[in-house]
């Protein structure tokens, strides 16, 4: 009797644990799924590279509401027009050059319509008038992570804010830098965030860049100061740009009251567009090299450097094979009398070419791994590298082009501090 007591309990404490159990994997599931999910998203609208002129404001009166609003908007097509410094028209032929009219905001009276109106021209019609100007060139593709900073806290994309959607409505067309906008929802709030723009690992940003196809980062910051509820709103602009948080120019704009928000984050985004577009034109928006993006394979040049390369290996190792013969070879036979064959001579590769090399690295940690990979290619007659596997935590391996033999190479790596062990084909190097 005195053993009844825990048989009969036993399986009742393995029904507890169970259910607990059960009770934990429930919660995560809720917190994976809050992490992600919820209506967060934002998507841009898609890219135009029409002519779109905002903050056109209009204040006409009329005998009715409805001829005041179809006179404000002749009007409006008009001063855009005067603007962007078109040519005398006659407003019928203007009109015959609008796409659309934006309406930014607008008050309609019985006799009065007081707006402000965006005009967008369709480029290829009015091209005839104001000309192409020239074909600028455009940036590489750079990822936009838009941060909004206010009452002590930092978002990106956890949750729909005004300064994502005053990104998502930017009409980037005609702009001559390339913006990845991503969407913000599902994974991106957990890819993107306001703390990966303070890493300085190149290893987690190539990852962060290759989701979405971009070159480099470009991160708006919007710092806004409600002074009270319903009050004015100060908001603080800064550009920065590259894996390094890199500082480009800063300004300050205010709305009177949170619904004069979303117009002021709407200019803000043109200031934006504009110290962006000087930035590239003063030749500071070039992607980074040491984010070494992209594929080597799909490179056709660099695909035949690889295939010199293995030419170069095979050479090398015919060479070897020759000059590890017996050493026989070389001492006077009766058939060859005093006459001394001399062994085979290893040649260096040509003068100007390049092979390539593996090289194992040990990366304990992210920064080990961005250290070898500076000093790599800041050894002497390395032309490129190339990731094959990254393992942090254990041995990476890459491949180097070199111009000259692997001893060459490891000598080269051993002047950037590093410890080197030389194999037949591959080298292996620490700190």
């Amino acid at each position: 009797m005195d053993h009844a007591l825990p048989l009969r309990t036993a399986p009742r404490r393995i029904w507890l644990w169970l259910l607990a159990g059960l009770a934990v994997l429930a919660a995560l599931g809720v917190v994976a799924w809050a992490q992600v999910g919820g209506e967060r998203g934002i998507a841009a609208i898609a890219a135009s590279r029409d002519i779109e002129v905002s903050g056109i404001e209009v204040d006409v009166r009329a005998d009715s509401g409805e001829e005041a609003r179809e006179e404000a908007w002749t009007e409006a097509a008009r001063l855009a027009w005067e603007k962007i410094d078109g040519p005398d028209l006659p407003d019928s032929q203007i009109e015959g050059l609008v796409s659309a009219i934006v309406i930014e905001r607008e008050r309609l009276g019985p006799r009065r319509y007081i707006a402000t109106l965006g005009v967008i021209f369709d480029r290829s019609r009015a091209a005839r008038y104001l000309g192409e100007g020239g074909a600028a060139s455009r940036s590489a593709p750079m990822l936009l992570v838009p941060v909004t900073m206010s009452a002590g806290t930092n978002l990106v994309y956890e949750r729909r804010n005004e300064w994502q959607r005053a990104w998502a409505g930017f009409q980037a067309g005609s702009s001559r830098i390339d913006y990845v906008r991503p969407v913000g929802s599902g994974g991106d709030s957990l890819i993107v965030t306001y703390g990966q723009t303070g890493r300085r690992s190149r290893v987690w940003w190539r990852n962060v860049l290759d989701q979405f196809g971009a070159a480099d980062v470009l991160v708006p910051v919007a710092r806004l100061r409600y002074s009270y509820p319903g009050g004015p709103v100060e908001g603080t602009f800064t550009a920065r740009y590259g894996p390094d948080n890199t500082y480009l120019d800063s300004f300050t704009m205010s709305a009177e009251s949170p619904e004069e928000l979303p117009a002021m984050l709407d200019r803000a985004v043109q200031q934006f567009d504009r110290i962006f577009t000087q930035a590239l034109a003063d030749g500071k928006l070039r992607p980074d090299p040491t984010l070494n993006l992209g594929s080597p394979e799909s490179d056709p040049a660099i695909q035949r450097l690889i295939e010199l390369g293995r030419a170069l290996m095979a050479q090398d190792r015919a060479n070897r094979q020759q000059a590890e013969r017996p050493a026989e070879t070389a001492e006077p036979t009766a058939e060859s009398g005093d006459a001394i064959t001399a062994a085979p001579i290893r040649n260096p590769p040509p003068e100007g070419s390049v092979a390539l090399y593996t090289v194992q690295v040990a990366t304990p940690d992210a920064p080990a791994f961005d250290d070898a990979m500076a000093g790599i290619r800041g050894a002497s007659g390395v032309r490129s590298t190339g990731v094959r596997s990254t393992a942090i935590g254990g041995t990476s391996v890459v491949t180097v082009s070199y111009a000259g033999s692997i001893g060459e190479l490891a000598a080269a790596l051993r002047a950037r501090g590093f410890t080197v062990t030389q194999g037949s084909n591959a080298l292996s190097i620490s700190r």
